[in-house]
């Protein structure tokens, strides 16, 4: 089969075909775009999802032209290519990408732009639906958004559509964010702005969903009568590597907490939406972040932790302290680790302790979700050899080893009546088999079809900031007096495993099935 009819021909293996559309990346020249974008769209070729009547433009700055860029994602893109029919699919692609070059501040590289995207779809048969994946720092957010209106790029009519898909971090704080907002409003509905965050493309983090309310022995207990506290990790063994300048703005606070954690957070309590319709299920999620009492300078104290990493062992070898790392100011106050303590404050949820942890250099690498269910009364094993009574619990792993995994007390085999822990575990790849995924493959095939449900809206997103930002406020006004406080390697400061001593709980060994 030639290369050309790769996404045409073959029916999808499942769900639509994607709108006939162009594609445009600003920032291309960027790691974003070889690493996850590219492959991605490969990805979602290989599986029929992607038109045949569809192309990329990259925007960057650097001096390439359309040939050179090619050649230079060709190189890139290749090296994780294992089969013929990768490579096949990859060329395929290859052949629909161009490049214009030109500053993000300069109208007349839009107009470049918008000459490029008149050409392009005129050459392939390509509808005029075109959606803008803005690659770049947050700093450019708004930059582009005007340009766009003014150069008549972000306009729909005819019934074709126009889509900008935004990086996070959105906002540094609640009034960027607000003005962030308003700002893009100005040109774009919220039907077409895309918050992206590529956690949401982890298919357990999708499943959350089906998992809840599609089976009828877990929706029953989902609440406060049954359910003692709820922990949320994301946990990196890497540190800020080649970040350091971008980091030392922003922090593990801002990095991961409004984004991130709080939309597991948020599909993890949420309550059943009428439909899984995109404002439906938002709409839920956004309930539930207004639900979460913003903390008092008082709680910041005793229900916070920071920390940041010192030098340490990682895999067998030393890594430097963040304070060493390049592009890190010396005396560093910057947040590596940080853990909240939040309530939700509704029926369901009422006095049931969230726990949302993340940081980096850490002991191993994990992003779980745990729920940990309250102990069975104990008085009918008093006088058996039964010491203590094993809790549930249930695992949700969305990295690395997508899965979910059930403990719960069982007899040892044996005269005398003692218990043990056994675990229930069911990994995707081992049920479902798995084809290589970057995470981006799923956020980018909805907004080619216009299915904004795993994304953030304009309300949520200001909800997140005003849990977040008193905390900003408090750790602003008090500089951390002990960093680094935690060595790489380990799992973070010792005032992490105290704030859930003090409540009679610890955190579970996360990573481990």
């Amino acid at each position: 089969m030639a290369t050309t009819e790769i996404a045409s021909t073959v029916p999808a293996a499942q769900g639509q075909i994607a709108d006939s559309c162009v594609m445009v990346i600003f920032g291309a020249s960027g790691d974003l775009t070889k690493r996850k974008l590219i492959p991605a769209l490969c990805n979602l070729a290989r599986d029929k999802l992607l038109s045949g009547e569809f192309a990329v433009i990259g925007l960057a700055t650097r001096d390439l032209d359309t040939e050179s860029f090619r050649q230079k994602l060709s190189e890139e893109v290749r090296d994780d290519t294992t089969t013929p029919a990768e490579a096949a699919i990859c060329d395929w692609l290859l052949q629909r990408i161009h490049y214009v070059q030109g500053s993000l501040e300069d109208p007349q590289a839009y107009q470049r732009l918008g000459a490029q995207i008149a050409a392009v779809s005129k050459e392939r048969g390509i509808r005029a639906n075109h959606f803008y994946y803005l690659a770049v720092a947050p700093r450019f957010f708004g930059e582009i958004v005007r340009q766009l209106g003014a150069a008549g790029l972000a306009r729909e009519d005819g019934g074709n559509w126009r889509r900008v898909i935004v990086e996070k971090p959105f906002g540094r704080d609640l009034e960027s964010a607000r003005a962030l907002n308003a700002d893009i409003k100005q040109v774009l509905a919220e039907r077409q702005i895309y918050r992206i965050d590529h956690y949401l493309g982890k298919e357990t983090v999708q499943n959350l969903m089906v998992f809840r309310f599609g089976n009828g022995i877990f929706e029953p207990i989902w609440n406060r009568r049954y359910i003692d506290h709820v922990q949320i990790t994301a946990a990196e063994t890497v540190g800020v590597e080649t970040r350091g300048g971008y980091y030392e703005t922003s922090g593990a606070l801002r990095d991961m907490v409004p984004n991130h954690l709080f939309q597991l957070l948020s599909l993890t309590a949420m309550e059943p939406p009428i439909s899984f319709s995109a404002n439906a299920v938002r709409d839920e999620q956004a309930k539930v972040l207004n639900a979460i009492p913003p903390l008092t300078h008082e709680d910041v104290l005793s229900r916070t932790v920071r920390g940041q990493y010192g030098e340490g062992i990682i895999g067998g070898a030393p890594v430097p302290a963040y304070r060493a790392e390049a592009n890190v100011a010396p005396a560093s106050s910057t947040d590596s680790f940080v853990v909240l303590k939040l309530n939700i404050d509704n029926w369901r949820w009422a006095g049931v302790p969230f726990y949302v942890r993340t940081g980096k250099r850490l002991a191993s690498r994990a992003t779980e979700i745990v729920i940990q269910f309250r102990r069975a009364p104990f008085m009918l094993f008093r006088k058996t050899g039964v010491g203590d009574l094993t809790t549930n619990q249930l695992v949700i792993r969305v990295a690395p080893s997508e899965g979910i995994s059930l403990r719960f007390g069982a007899k040892i085999p044996g005269p005398l009546m003692r218990q043990g822990a056994v675990e229930m575990d069911f990994c995707y790849a081992d049920y479902f088999g798995s084809n290589p995924s970057t995470g981006y493959e799923r956020l980018l095939y909805d907004c080619m079809i216009g299915d904004q449900t795993l994304f953030q809206r304009a309300d949520m997103v200001e909800a997140g900031w005003t849990v977040v930002t008193p905390v900003l406020d408090v750790w602003q006004a008090l500089p951390p007096r002990s960093f680094p406080n935690y060595a790489s390697g380990s799992w973070g400061p010792k005032e992490a495993d105290e704030m859930l001593e003090r409540d009679g709980r610890v955190w579970r060994e996360t990573g481990t099935a």
